[in-house]
């Protein structure tokens, strides 16, 4: 189900799938998901914190959005 996403607050969970900002090959998605803790949002876009840094998404990519549940706890290495 998807959500309003301008009605998420800082601090939230979520996955947001967005249009690609680059032209995607032959045989690649238009679509790639964001999954983080959001770091802004306003009727400009959002800014997410992902694992792999901050991603800044405009409004105008964005295609689906909804609030996930936390992550797992992390597992021991041994």
């Amino acid at each position: 189900m998807s959500t309003d996403w301008r009605e998420f607050v800082p601090g939230e969970r979520v996955v947001v799938r967005r249009r690609r900002p680059d032209e995607p090959g032959a045989g690649e998605p238009r679509l790639t998901d964001v999954l983080g803790e959001v770091l802004r949002c306003d009727d400009d876009g959002l800014t997410v914190r992902t694992r792999a840094g901050v991603v800044d998404v405009p409004a105008a990519d964005v295609f689906l959005a909804k609030r996930v549940p936390p992550p797992p706890p992390r597992r021991d290495r041994r």
